[in-house]
C-alpha cells in the first residue's frame, strides 16, 4: 500500500477503489487551490463553498448563545443529572442501604464496577451507533431510560436487584461522554472547546454539592415513613431524569445541518465558524486507513493512559467517600454536608484550569500543576493513621486531592480539539471512554473491606497514579511540540502548501494526513 503526499500535505493511499477515490489531489493540475468534495460529507456539503466566509464578532457571539442554549443547555444539565444520579448511590450506601438490601464483602463495590465494566463492553457500539443516528433523539431516549432505571433502584430488595439496575444503568448512561465529545466538536470552535467540555464535565463537582445537600434533606425522611430515605432519593432522582429525557428529545438540534429552531443562513454561518477546526463537523462514510491510523498514533495511547490513571482514583474515591470520610471520626448527616466541600473544590479547579487555558493558552501545563497537591493528599493519607485527633488534617488531605479534575476536564478537550477525521475520532473516543469505563471499574475494586478503616493499599494505588500521570502529560507534550513543528519544517521547506483559507478545513482527511494541522497543548 503505497503513501501519496499530496500538495496541501495530507496523505492519500492506493490499495482499494475507496482509497483511490480519496487520492483526488486538493490542488488542480495548475496549482489552484480547491475542495476535495469527496471527503465531504454530502450532508454537510449543501452548507459549505471552496471559499471561506468572513463572521465578524458580533455575528460570532451571537451564534454562539444560539449554540449555548440550544446545545451546551442540554449537555451541562444532562451530565449533572448523569453525575447526580450514579453518585447517589455514595450517598446512599450511609443511609441504610448496605442494611436493608443485606450487602455482604465485596458486593457494594460490585455496584459501582458493574457499571463500568458494562459501559466498556458497549462502548464501541454506541459510538458507532451516535455517528449514524439523529444524535440528541439518541440522547434523549438513554436519558428517559436510565431515569426509569434509577427510580426502580428503589424496589430493590438484594444484592441480585440491585446489581442487575445498576448494570442497566450503566447500558443506558454509556451514550453521555461520547455524544457529549462529538457535540463539543461539532458545534464548537476549537478555542472554545476547552471551556466547553470543562462546563459539561465539572458537573462531577456540581453533583457532590447539590446530592449532598439533597443526600442531607432525605436523611430526614421520617422513620414512619412507608419507604426509607434512600429509596426516596432513588425514587426523586428518577423521575427528574425521565421528564429531562423528553425535553431533550424536543428541544434540542440533531446537528448544525438539521436545526430546524435556526434560519438556513445561520446554519451556514454555525458551520462556516468551524472551518478553522481543520477536525470536520460530521461525515458519515467509515474508513479503515483512518482505524489504522488511530492504533498507530501515540496520543491515543497517552489518552488511554490518562483516562486509567485518573478514573481509577476517582472510581474509588467517588464510591468511598461517605465512607471514609465518616472513617475520620464524623456522624453521617455532618459527611453528607461535608462532601459537598469536594465538589465545590471540583468546581473552583476545573474553573481555574479553563481561566488559564485561556489566558495563556496552555492546556497541559495547568493540568500537570492540578496533580502536584492531588499527590500530596494522597501521600498524607498513606502516611498518617485514622485517628479522631487528626481528623481534621485528614479532611484536609482529602480535599486537596480533588485538585485533579482541572487535569481531567483540560486532558478531555485534547481528545476534541486534536484529533480529526471521523472514522478515527469515533475510535479514539471510543477507546478513551472504555479506558475510562476500564479504570473507574477498577477503583472501587481497590478499596477492600479488610483494609478498613484506613485503605492504605488503596491510597497507596491511588498515589502512584497520579505520580504516573504526570510522567505521561509531561511526555504528551513534548510529543505535539515535536509533531508541530515537523509539519511546519515540511511547509518551509515546500514540500507542501500552507492552507491559510482553511480551503481543506472540512474534508474528512485526519490530523496526521493534514499537514496544516496543528496540535494544542
Amino acid at each position: 500500500m503505497a503513501d501519496v503526499i499530496n500538495s496541501d500535505g495530507s496523505v492519500s493511499r492506493s490499495a482499494s477503489d475507496d482509497d483511490k477515490l480519496e487520492t483526488v489531489m486538493s490542488h488542480d493540475e495548475v496549482g489552484k487551490d480547491h475542495t476535495n468534495h469527496d471527503l465531504v460529507d454530502k450532508e454537510l456539503a449543501a452548507y459549505t463553498s471552496d471559499i471561506p466566509v468572513h463572521i465578524d464578532e458580533e455575528t460570532n457571539a451571537r451564534l454562539k448563545t444560539a449554540i449555548d442554549r440550544r446545545v451546551l443547555a442540554i449537555m451541562i444539565v444532562t451530565y449533572f443529572l448523569q453525575s447526580v444520579d450514579k453518585g447517589a448511590l455514595g450517598f446512599a450506601s450511609i443511609m441504610g442501604l448496605q442494611e436493608d438490601t443485606h450487602l455482604q464483602g465485596p458486593e457494594y463495590s460490585w455496584l459501582t464496577t458493574i457499571i463500568y465494566l458494562v459501559v466498556l463492553v458497549v462502548e464501541y457500539p454506541e459510538n458507532y451507533i451516535i455517528q449514524r443516528v439523529p444524535i440528541a433523539k439518541w440522547l434523549g431516549f438513554n436519558v428517559f431510560l436510565w431515569g426509569a432505571t434509577v427510580a426502580l433502584t428503589a424496589a430493590c430488595h438484594n444484592f441480585t436487584g440491585l446489581i442487575a439496575v445498576r448494570a442497566f444503568l450503566g447500558l443506558f448512561e454509556a451514550v453521555c461522554q461520547p455524544t457529549f465529545t462529538v457535540l463539543s466538536a461539532m458545534w464548537y470552535r476549537r478555542e472554545e472547546q476547552s471551556s466547553t467540555v470543562v462546563l459539561w464535565y465539572m458537573m462531577n463537582g456540581l453533583q457532590q454539592i447539590i446530592g449532598g445537600l439533597l443526600a442531607f434533606i432525605f436523611t430526614h425522611v421520617p422513620a414512619t415513613s412507608p419507604i426509607s430515605d434512600w429509596q426516596a432519593l432513588f425514587m426523586t432522582h428518577g423521575l427528574i431524569a425521565t421528564v429531562w429525557g423528553v425535553f431533550i428529545m424536543w428541544w434540542m438540534p440533531d446537528s448544525p445541518m438539521k436545526a430546524k429552531c435556526f434560519s438556513e443562513e445561520d446554519k451556514k454561518l454555525m458551520i462556516e465558524r468551524l472551518r478553522d477546526n481543520r477536525t470536520g463537523v460530521q461525515n458519515r462514510k467509515f474508513r479503515w486507513r483512518q482505524v489504522q491510523e488511530a492504533f498507530m498514533d501515540p496520543q491515543v495511547y497517552a489518552f488511554i493512559l490518562i483516562q486509567i490513571l485518573t478514573t481509577l482514583p476517582s472510581g474509588g474515591m467517588g464510591a468511598y467517600a461517605a465512607i471514609v470520610i465518616q472513617s475520620f471520626g464524623y456522624s453521617t448527616w455532618v459527611v453528607q454536608l461535608l462532601q459537598m466541600v469536594t465538589g465545590v473544590i471540583q468546581v473552583i479547579s476545573m474553573l481555574s484550569g479553563v481561566w488559564i487555558e485561556r489566558r495563556y493558552k496552555q492546556t497541559i501545563w495547568p493540568s500537570i500543576a492540578s496533580v502536584l497537591p492531588t499527590i500530596a493528599g494522597a501521600a498524607t493519607l498513606c502516611a498518617v493513621p485514622f485517628t479522631e485527633d487528626k481528623k481534621v488534617a485528614l479532611l484536609f488531605a482529602w480535599y486537596i486531592m480533588y485538585s485533579f479534575w482541572c487535569a481531567v476536564g483540560l486532558s478531555l478537550s485534547l481528545v476534541t480539539r486534536n484529533v480529526a477525521g471521523q472514522t478515527k475520532k469515533s475510535v479514539v473516543v471510543a477507546l478513551s471512554f472504555m479506558s475510562w469505563a476500564a479504570g473507574n471499574a477498577i477503583g472501587p475494586q481497590v478499596f477492600r473491606k479488610q483494609d478498613a478503616p484506613r485503605y492504605f493499599p488503596a491510597f497507596a494505588v491511588i498515589l502512584a497514579s497520579f505520580v504516573a500521570l504526570v510522567v505521561v502529560l509531561f511526555a504528551l507534550r513534548f510529543y505535539y511540540v515535536w509533531q508541530n513543528g515537523v509539519k511546519q519544517g515540511k511547509i518551509d521547506r515546500g514540500e507542501a502548501l500552507a492552507d491559510t483559507e482553511g480551503v481543506h478545513g472540512f474534508e474528512d482527511i485526519t490530523d496526521k494526513e493534514n499537514v496544516n494541522f496543528r496540535y494544542a497543548y
